[in-house]
């Protein structure tokens, strides 16, 4: 229990605009359940949240420590009160979580709070799995990363060693990673591989493909298979057998088939017509299969994790409807 007195300046606020202020990394949301719960006083009584204050109130504030420190890149994930995860997998080393599109996975210039590692961190924290203030903690971390339009598995070490063996097994092309994607056009032929090199532009955020080495350039491939194509639209597959930016986007859209809502890459009047502002494309399957020795990981070799469900592939390329079957009632004999 923590105490705070009332000093003039703050004096005829509302008791929970002031807590507000004075805990910046106390959630809205669990600020009033405290109210009600009265685990936040006023002069040792419980209180409503629009109480006026007067100088020389005594708060008694019955919360938990860490929301008394000052904000900060390792301790923000506690302003996620309901972490919002879709868990594909779940063990002690690691969780394998499905990023829905919009989402950014590590804090940018434009989002610093509503990003997937602080919703992981924010959801082991309540497990009591982890706290940051435990002797020799590790942070769970990241292992692979996707661009904030794109949706799919993303991998989340909840140890060190998970980190390592992971981040090893990856650079060694040991972990598969299988995405969706809709194509404008049918890729010719329908199968098949296409490796280049792609350079980055870090101005313009934006990666040019080319057919021979460049300075600079770095090697891209990617393999890829058409699994239906309706009317100007395709489903195609795509399985990266190295990890660059915007590989598959670039990639497609060098064979004359861009991805579907892709603004970079893509067609402007295909993507306004279906009205699609965010590229096609997911990562919806990933598998271990691990043929070197994986450690303390051995356990998941020969895995393959699967999402439920694709949102554009049930909106493009709907799976057919089973029959249904009428049943026939027996004649009467005559």
């Amino acid at each position: 229990m923590r105490e705070l007195t009332i000093g003039k300046n703050d004096a005829g606020q509302r008791l929970d605009r002031f807590v507000a202020k004075s805990l910046p990394l106390l959630p809205p949301t669990l600020l009033q359940k405290y109210i009600r719960l009265k685990r936040i006083k006023v002069n040792g009584r419980g209180a409503k949240r629009d109480t006026r204050l007067e100088s020389g109130d005594i708060l008694q504030l019955y919360i938990n420590d860490e929301f008394f420190d000052k904000p900060s890149e390792e301790n923000i994930f506690l302003t996620v009160f309901r972490p919002q995860l879709d868990i594909v997998y779940e063990d002690e080393n690691l969780l394998l979580v499905n990023k829905r599109p919009g989402l950014v996975v590590h804090a940018d210039e434009t989002e610093k709070v509503n990003t997937l590692i602080n919703h992981i961190q924010a959801y082991l924290y309540q497990k009591k799995e982890w706290n940051p203030k435990w002797e020799n903690a590790f942070a769970p971390a990241l292992c692979n990363r996707i661009d904030r339009n794109t949706g799919g598995i993303v991998i989340a070490a909840k140890n060190a060693e998970t980190l390592r063996i992971i981040n090893e097994k990856i650079k060694n092309h040991e972990v598969e990673k299988s995405y969706l994607c809709i194509t404008v056009g049918r890729p010719k032929p329908v199968e098949g591989k296409i490796a280049g090199f792609l350079l980055k532009d870090e101005a313009k955020k934006q990666v040019a493909f080319y057919r021979r080495p460049i300075p600079g350039g770095k090697t891209a491939v990617t393999l890829y298979r058409t699994l239906e194509t309706r009317g100007p639209l395709s489903l195609v597959e795509c399985r990266l057998l190295t990890g660059r930016t915007h590989q598959i986007r670039v990639s497609m859209a060098e064979i004359g088939c861009p991805l579907l809502g892709d603004g970079k890459y893509g067609r402007g009047d295909v993507n306004r017509r279906y009205g699609e502002t965010r590229q096609a494309l997911y990562s919806y399957q990933l598998a271990f299969p691990f043929p070197t020795d994986a450690g303390a990981l051995n356990y998941l070799r020969g895995r393959v994790f699967t999402v439920a469900d694709v949102p554009f592939r049930d909106k493009y390329f709907p799976a057919p409807e089973t029959p249904k079957t009428i049943p026939v009632k027996p004649r009467r004999n005559l």
